[in-house]
Order: structure tokens, then sequence, then C-alpha cells
């Protein structure tokens, strides 16, 4: 037998053996979660209803362990997702639904391009919401030791949603990390932010209307002010310290006034108009995921509305996407 078939011999049978492991102490686990659900009030008819079909899913905790480091620099990563073809699609779904896009701006005081540009990089405008069973990869990644504290908060709280006739748990399919719907909300934003905005009590986030005045919502409590700017591309020196480069959407640091870095930034008069006493970050997005990345460039300033939208994801280059991607709409609206 030739030696690659017996490696794969061995993964198949330590693969085998370790679903059989995990399916048995996943069964276990069910049983014990029942009775944390039912400690949170979730009723016994709900939970035997809507738990009986779950399933330990192993791609999760594959996708989850091992998910491929993104290599692509940052240029590429916005160009594709900000692609003429995107803006087109954000275009026409504009004119298909220009009431409801109008009225939710108006009510909520949230730019229309800018929910069309997450609509559009999150789910390419509903066209793909994800297939994952949204309950079994919240189980599978709640049974998982890695971050279960945060799973079976996400798990227990859409639990409630279901026992409270908020949500239909037969449409719950979506991204193997369990966010739902259009602009993907994990349970908790769903509960925190979600609105019945059809008034038919029922959130559907798959519905255009629930699902845009949601977002709506969200932003607006996060904070998003539609009078003040996201990020703008710079030309840094080698003066500059490392400490003011953020290479990490954690949490952004060494937030400085405008003025402050105007020695370190070689095409400041580019910024004469923004207010000098704005606090900003300075963000290198190449320089920890790109080999040989240049450690000054692209370098970029960002401002709070970019932070605003780490809290919906907490990626550098998905913020700069999403800023991107809004500016191109509201040039073609």
């Amino acid at each position: 037998m030739k030696l690659t078939n017996i490696f794969f011999l061995i993964f198949t049978l330590l693969s085998t053996n370790l679903f059989a492991e995990n399916h048995s102490d996943f069964i276990k686990w069910k049983k014990d979660f029942k009775n944390l659900a039912l400690e949170n009030n979730i009723s016994e008819k709900t939970f035997d209803l809507v738990m009986s079909n779950v399933k330990f899913l192993p791609n999760v905790i594959k996708y989850d362990r091992y998910q491929p480091e993104f290599y692509e620099d940052t240029k590429t990563y916005i160009s594709k997702r900000t692609s003429t073809k995107k803006v087109q699609k954000g275009f026409n779904f504009f004119n298909q639904n220009s009431n409801l896009i109008n009225e939710v701006e108006r009510k909520f005081d949230i730019e229309k391009e800018l929910l069309l540009s997450l609509m559009g990089i999150e789910t390419n405008y509903g066209t793909y919401v994800g297939k994952m069973d949204i309950l079994s990869s919240l189980a599978t990644l709640s049974y998982d030791k890695r971050r279960s504290q945060f799973f079976t908060k996400e798990l227990l709280i859409l639990l409630k949603l279901i026992d409270t006739g908020q949500i239909d748990y037969k449409t719950l399919y979506g991204s193997w990390a369990g966010a739902f719907g259009f602009f993907q909300f994990m349970p908790s934003t769903i509960k925190n932010y979600a609105i019945d905005y059809d008034k038919n009590d029922y959130i559907d986030l798959k519905n255009s209307i629930d699902a845009y005045a949601s977002a709506a919502n969200y932003l607006n409590n996060m904070g998003w002010d539609r009078n003040s700017h996201c990020f703008y591309k710079v030309k840094l020196n080698k003066d500059i310290s490392k400490k003011y480069l953020n290479v990490s959407a954690k949490k952004l640091i060494n937030k400085r006034k405008i003025k402050y870095f105007k020695k370190f930034i070689d095409d400041y008069q580019k910024l004469d108009f923004v207010n000098e006493n704005l606090k900003v970050a300075i963000i290198t997005p190449d320089k920890d995921i790109v080999p040989d990345a240049e450690t000054l460039s692209p370098a970029y300033i960002v401002f709070d509305n970019y932070e605003i939208i780490l809290k919906w994801n907490r990626s550098l280059r998905f913020a700069l996407a999403v800023c991107t991607l809004k500016d191109k709409i509201k040039n073609e609206l």
C-alpha cells in the first residue's frame, strides 16, 4: 500500500473516531443544555420541538478552528467587494424598493447608500444568506469548549425569541457561526435591535421591510453620524512611530487629534476640509496579513463612523470595503 494511502486511511479512522466521540458527548451535552434552557424560562414544548433535530456539525468546528488566512492585499479585497457589478446591483435593488429605503432613511437618519452597501457585502442583496442550520451550528459551537460561553448565550437568546413567537425556527438557515438574514444578525443583535417594521407580529429578517428597518435601527443605536467621516487613505512618512499603526480590528489604540498626525502625513493637504480637532486612528491593514507587506502602506486615517462598522464586523478590511461601496453607490443614486 502506498504511503499516501496509509496516511489517508489513518486520517479517516481518526476523524471517524473523533466524530463518534463528539457525537456521543454531544447527546449528553444536549440533555444538560435542556436543563439550562428550562432554567432560563424557555418552555419544554419549544425546546423539544426546536432542538429535536439539532445535530453536531463537525464542519462548523473545522470552520471555527481552521479558517484559512486571507492573503489578498487590501486593494484586491476592496475591489472585489465594491465592483461595478455590485454597485449596479445595489442601484437596481434601490429602484425596486425605493419607497421603503427612503422611508427608513428619513425615520432612522441612516443613509440609504450605507444600508445598501452593508446588504450588498453581507448577502449580495439577499441572494446569498447562507444554508447552514443555525440551530445546529450554534449548538455545535456551544458544545465546543473554545467559545462555549458566547455561543451558549446566543443559542439561549435564539430559543427565547422562538419561544415568544418572534422568530420562526423553520426559517433559521444562515452562516456557520449563526448569523441570519439579509444583514446577517446574530441572535443577540436580533433581540436588541430587530424590528417588526411591517407590524405583522413576526420579525422576518429575510424580508426587506423588517431587515432594512432593523439594520437602520442597529446603526442608529450604535451611533452612526451621517454628517461625519469614515476613512481617508493617506501617505505616511517614515518618521511616524509604529505604535500608532493599528493592525488589529479588536481595538483601535493610540488615537490622536488629526493635527497631531500632520507631520507624519505627506499628503495632508487633501484633508484641509476636515476638522483638525477630530480624534482619529491610523490603520495599516496589510502588515500582519499579507506576506512581505510594506509597513507604512497602505495606510488610512479612520474616524468614529469607521469604528461603528467595526462593531458590526471586527475586520479592518470589511469596514474599508463597506465605506468604499457606500461612496460608490452614493455617486450612482
